[in-house]
């Protein structure tokens, strides 16, 4: 997970505004709901996307992996779309669980994935209880030290406006200037912002007028009845409130390693084990046949596409 933390918007919040229902196979979700809205399947029976096997993907797989024939997957439960549970509140569902799921079937492995707590992830992959964590994680390098990595998703954050709001863009520091601005108190997100805006006051422009709710109701509902005017937060919980609800739009993706760096989402591996190149190769893969586009449409994620999936790349700085 970045440093934009996910706990500004409550798992309840969001599920409410999910439409419930089945999503075909194809992930045209939106086909099934009224323009605009992509309709979500919180069941846990999720009828995924599947992918085939690539044989020569199959075969880098570590042999004693292969042996076993499971693809076990550690996850922790946040928020939708990432990872969360279906309306049996038992099973994890979500983005994460999806990717997860394709890579499997690549590997030519059965997929099983466990949710566990954000600190036992990262022990049970470094002891080798999990083949690998999918749970929104950053790759940085510290981590590096330790794990390996196979990036599958964008580290964003996110501008939203109200749907009929006449901003187009949110790209630089003098666009919030002298706007009315959400953001969750002790984020990452909230660190950009306050730098944005002392930018803007040192060039004579417009302070923005910064706000914070402790409620993802109470954020929405400002929004929508004008008394904030853009909210900044991460961009998976932003783009699919935006998708499933259809009252708000994105006008804008900052990204979460700040602005000297792209950070990415990835698979993350126990160091030289051998998994995080199969896996790598089992994005690239479905990158190129479309199933990797499909899985992030289905849930409202095409902003946080990758070209390509890459092993250990830069990632963000060590603290000082």
């Amino acid at each position: 997970m970045s440093s934009s933390r996910l706990s500004v918007l409550g798992v309840s919040a969001l599920l409410l505004l999910a439409a419930c229902g089945t999503v075909p196979d194809d992930g045209a979700a939106a086909a099934a709901a009224p323009p605009g809205v992509l309709k979500i399947d919180t069941s846990p029976e999720q009828n995924r996307i599947r992918a085939r096997k690539v044989e020569a993907i199959a075969a880098e797989v570590p042999a004693a992996i292969r042996a076993k024939g499971e693809f076990l997957v550690g996850t922790s439960t946040f928020e939708p779309p990432l990872s969360f549970v279906a309306d049996d509140n038992v099973t994890p569902i979500g983005v994460e669980e999806d990717i997860a799921s394709i890579v499997a079937d690549v590997l030519g492995l059965k997929p099983r994935i466990e949710a566990t707590s954000w600190e036992n992830l990262f022990l049970a992959v470094r002891s080798g209880k999990y083949a690998a964590g999918f749970s929104n994680i950053t790759v940085t390098e510290e981590r590096k030290d330790i794990y390996d990595f196979a990036t599958y998703r964008l580290d964003q954050l996110a501008w939203e406006v109200p749907k009929d709001s006449t901003i187009t863009s949110i790209a630089k520091p003098a666009d919030v200037a002298g706007l009315s601005v959400a953001v969750g108190s002790g984020t990452n997100q909230e660190k950009i912002l306050l730098g944005w805006d002392k930018q803007n006051r040192a060039a004579g422009l417009k302070p923005a007028q910064i706000q914070y709710y402790k409620q993802a109701a109470d954020t929405y509902l400002a929004l929508k009845s004008g008394r904030i005017q853009a909210f900044f937060a991460p961009n998976p919980t932003s783009a699919y409130h935006a998708a499933v609800s259809g009252d708000t739009k994105i006008v804008g993706t900052y990204s979460g390693a700040g602005p000297t760096l792209q950070g990415l989402i990835a698979a993350m591996t126990r160091k030289g084990n051998g998994l995080a190149k199969p896996i790598a190769d089992a994005l690239n893969a479905l990158i190129k046949d479309g199933t990797y586009a499909k899985v992030l449409a289905r849930w409202g994620l095409a902003n946080e596409a990758v070209p390509e999936s890459l092993v250990n790349p830069p990632g963000l700085p060590r603290e000082q």
